[in-house]
Order: C-alpha cells, then structure tokens, then sequence
C-alpha cells in the first residue's frame, strides 16, 4: 500500500489552448501517469491555472496567452488532452472553477516541481487513523 503526503505540483512548461466553432476549449498537456480522479480546473483569470488532476497531482500552466483569459474565464469546462509525443493518451472533461488567486505553497524541488505537504487533517484521513493517542506533557 503507497500512501503519499504530499501533493506534487508539476509546472508544464509547453501547452496548447485551442477553440472549435462551437467555442469549446481544449488543453493540450503532457501525459502524467494514472488516470485523473474528479479533477478541476481552477482559473485566476489572469495567466495561472491549476489543473487538480487527483489528491497527488496537479500541473500548473502559466503564462496563459492574452487572448485566451475570456473564453477560458466564461467556460464551465474544458477538455484535457493528455500526449505523449504527438500521440493521444487520454482525454478528459474538466469543470472550470473561477478563483480569486492560485496559492501556491510548497517547496520547490526541482525548477518544474513544488511540493507542497498535507495538512495535519489531511495526513490523518490519508494514513486511515481510527485512534489517536495524545501523549506527553501539553504546554
């Protein structure tokens, strides 16, 4: 059984955003490994979006093209296609969530990777804790 703590958060350096006629949007990304669970797209309206690919992974796209901040911003969802190469891997359907700011908070491990740690709470849902012994002398 693999359990990780942490989230990593993997910069995409390179990405395509292209609009059909019928002003759906498609992200074009690299493969990651696995398929996504219940992810999100969450958008600052600016130039950053997060994709929430699942509870380990997401991939952060910067730098959005100027002309793409309103039809990304008015869209409820967008497709991600992730490849390998030139080939399709896979495609998925994401809603997109408008957000005030992208936090980031982490530590950067290599210049296209920040992990960030989970919460105290989010580490103990993960681990599967149905005890906990408090122990020591409290300050």
């Amino acid at each position: 059984m693999e359990n990780q703590y942490y989230t990593l958060i993997e910069k995409q350096d390179f990405y395509e955003i292209i609009e059909n006629k019928y002003g759906e949007l498609a992200i074009f990304i690299d493969a990651r490994d696995g398929a996504p669970k219940d992810p999100v797209l969450e958008y600052d309206g600016k130039k950053t979006a997060l994709l929430r690919r699942d509870d380990r992974l997401s991939v952060l796209l910067e730098d959005i093209h100027e002309e793409t901040k309103g039809p990304l911003a008015e869209a409820e969802f967008v497709l991600i296609v992730e490849l390998e190469g030139k080939m399709v891997n896979r495609t998925y359907g994401v809603p997109v969530d408008n957000v005030e700011e992208i936090v980031i908070n982490g530590r950067r491990t290599r210049a296209d990777e920040i992990v960030k740690a989970k919460s105290r709470e989010e580490l103990i849902k993960s681990f599967g804790a149905v005890k906990i012994w408090s122990s020591g002398i409290k300050k």
